[in-house]
């Protein structure tokens, strides 16, 4: 969104930037300024400095300084426009949007309404359950067993869930509330419509958002029963994929302490504050995304994942490993950290102490020596088969590394473990198979072989041509005969063609490049953005997964899309200049002003084409999964039963772009 720059110069001039810093950090009157310990870094002596008369604040310490707007996005993660709609809010402006469509801003306040309704929901039910904690004797004995104190619990603001159906009833006045079942307080049995509370005798978490807001709810048992964690389901306030347990809690503790550490539990985080450690936060039952990383690199330069060192915690580490890499750049630490199996970061802490615990963080091992160990896996670089096992592996991470010092540096070491000259490797890497059914390699598209695969798995890259309703395969019904000229050869029609100077256009010039499954699939999204509310967490997991810039793209579509709901074209093209990655910009404006750039036809024709590009992404994700599989199974036994998976799930898809619906 284009916000004018009077706005801005107006909002900054009503709002009071003491009044804003002074929410987060505590202030004192010194002279003509207020001081206070900088939020930005650790330290025990103030050097932090607001100007009343500058309505600027200044860090002698660390160098952070700013305005409101400015203090918001640094210190609480909010984008740009999420700040400036914060602080208008705050001193009754409304924010200029005369580029939107009545429709469209009375569809954005009704679902800035609905986001604030159901965290008033959320919020009421929170402190239902923290009344609930006093009352409830095994509750309070787990977390005295936990060694969690009164006032730990009451910072993460714990409470308890009692065993009945339904005693939210008491809470709230109209129990068959939609807001209840939205909100993901209350399951509705489909075939009796009977209503139910979703949590029952468990502990309660709340999850709150950068801004403190809860947004939903994790629930532990307190023995062996599984689930063990019980979360929220997705709701329109509430996304697993993009929120971190304890951030909010943790956002001061992570730039005194300089990193930040990522658990796999709730109680996890609430144990490690309690011992210390309260620059920890969890993912909410689900593994790593590229999405949390970014949120968490808003906040501090350094990242410590910890996992357990079994089966399961490395195969959580390789999915942070390939979730970090597109976001490890020269100046960003990444570390990962793997406890005996016996231990999760609490129980290591209460035997073996803090400081051990600190020495453990500190050995942690770096991203580039996991992303080494990971592709060496089950490698005997000793053969020469091992040696090109473990560089088709290295590869496809590789390849997601941002261009820079670490990613050259890694290649080298590469190529000096499989024993070639780093020209040698480069060059390797570097070529793209040949198509056939095409006149001439072209020139790899900037997403082809978006996870970098390499060329011998045995599947299309992603950059294989589009199939899309009414076109033709990019590659033609013909091909050059070594001969003079051209010719046709027979098509698939069966009939000899006509010699090609027929048809003189199609002879001068270079063709343009073919369409390719990525850039299909961001034009018809950013044309029709309404067709996202049909894609599946599977489907935005695949593109969020192709390389930049188009992954990058698919990222920032999605969150448009959860913040803004649906928008034209002509929106989102301004709001593209708030993007922060500098690729996603031009590529999009590529997209949607080159040739074939507005996919034309009736919507449902539209709908079945994303689908089939959607699949054909998703198989080709599938196919890439599955090398990975069978290459594991050998040394890994879990491997085999998630090859079975994968060809299931890969043959289901398949048999559905044989027969769509």
């Amino acid at each position: 969104m284009s916000i004018p720059q009077t706005f801005i110069q107006e909002l900054l001039s009503r709002v009071d930037v003491v009044d804003i810093v002074g929410r987060y950090v505590q202030l004192r009157k010194g002279g003509a300024n207020f001081m206070g310990l900088c939020p930005f870094h650790g330290e025990k002596s103030p050097s932090f400095s607001v100007s009343p008369s500058k309505q600027f604040y200044h860090c002698f310490g660390c160098g952070k300084n700013g305005n409101a707007i400015g203090f918001l996005m640094e210190h609480a993660g909010m984008g740009f426009v999420e700040a400036v709609q914060d602080l208008a809010g705050q001193v009754g402006l409304v924010v200029p949007q005369d580029d939107l469509s009545p429709q469209e801003r009375q569809r954005q306040a009704a679902q800035k309404e609905k986001q604030a309704t159901l965290s008033d929901v959320l919020e009421k039910a929170g402190d239902a359950y923290r009344r609930h904690l006093k009352d409830s004797p095994h509750a309070i004995a787990y977390l005295k067993r936990r060694g969690v104190t009164g006032a730990t619990a009451a910072r993460f603001g714990l409470g308890y869930a009692p065993e009945g159906w339904r005693s939210l009833a008491s809470v709230f006045a109209q129990y068959d509330d939609p807001l209840l079942h939205e909100s993901g307080l209350v399951i509705v049995n489909e075939e009796d419509n009977k209503r139910y509370d979703r949590f029952r005798d468990r502990l309660m978490f709340p999850i709150r958002n950068v801004k403190g807001e809860c947004i939903g709810f994790g629930g532990r048992v307190f023995g062996d029963e599984k689930p063990k964690y019980l979360n929220s389901p997705e709701t329109p306030v509430f996304h697993k994929g993009r929120e971190l347990y304890g951030l909010f809690e943790a956002r001061n503790a992570l730039r005194e302490m300089g990193y930040a550490l990522v658990t796999e539990g709730y109680m996890d985080v609430v144990a490690l504050a309690q011992l210390g450690f309260a620059n920890a936060v969890a993912t909410l039952g689900t593994a790593c995304t590229p999405d949390h990383v970014q949120k968490l690199f808003r906040f501090t330069d350094s990242v410590v994942f910890s996992f357990d060192g079994d089966a399961a915690g490395r195969r959580a580490a390789h999915k942070a490993l390939e979730a970090a890499l597109p976001y490890a750049t020269d100046t960003r630490s990444l570390k990962f950290l793997f406890l005996p199996a016996e231990h999760d970061p609490d129980s290591f802490i209460r035997e073996f102490g803090s400081d051990a615990f600190a020495r453990q963080v500190g050995d942690a091992k770096p991203l580039s020596r996991f992303l080494i160990d990971a592709a060496s896996e089950g490698c005997d670089l000793g053969l020469a088969e091992g040696r090109a096992r473990m560089a088709s592996n290295a590869r496809p991470l590789w390849a997601l590394l941002p261009d820079g010092v670490l990613k050259r540096q890694l290649l080298a070491e590469i190529a000096e473990l499989t024993q070639l000259q780093l020209q040698d490797l480069s060059e390797l890497w570097s070529k793209e198979p040949a198509r056939p059914g095409t006149r001439s390699a072209p020139a790899p598209s900037p997403d082809a072989g978006s996870h970098g695969a390499p060329p011998d798995m045995g599947w299309a890259p992603d950059s294989a041509p589009v199939e899309s309703y009414g076109q033709a395969s990019a590659s033609g019904p013909w091909s050059p005969s070594p001969g003079k000229g051209r010719k046709w050869e027979k098509g698939s029609w069966g009939k000899d063609r006509q010699p090609a100077n027929r048809f003189e256009a199609a002879s001068r010039g270079p063709r343009s490049a073919p369409a390719t499954r990525t850039d299909q699939a961001a034009r018809l999204l950013m044309a029709h953005m309404e067709f996202m509310e049909e894609l599946s967490h599977e489907d935005f997991d695949a593109l969020s997964r192709c390389t930049a810039p188009h992954g990058g793209l698919f990222a920032w579509l999605e969150a448009q899309f959860q913040e803004h709901g649906a928008q034209p074209w002509a929106v989102l093209r301004e709001r593209l200049c708030d993007c922060l990655d500098a690729d996603v910009a031009p590529l999009a404006e590529k997209l949607m002003t080159g040739p074939h750039a507005q996919p034309e036809g009736e919507l449902p024709e539209l709908r079945r084409e994303l689908r089939g590009v959607l699949n054909r992404i998703l198989i080709d994700h599938l196919k890439q999964q599955t090398h990975v599989a069978a290459m594991a199974v050998a040394t890994n036994p879990l491997a085999a039963q998630q090859l079975r998976d994968l060809y299931a799930r890969l043959q289901f898809l398949q048999n559905e772009m044989r027969n769509p619906s």
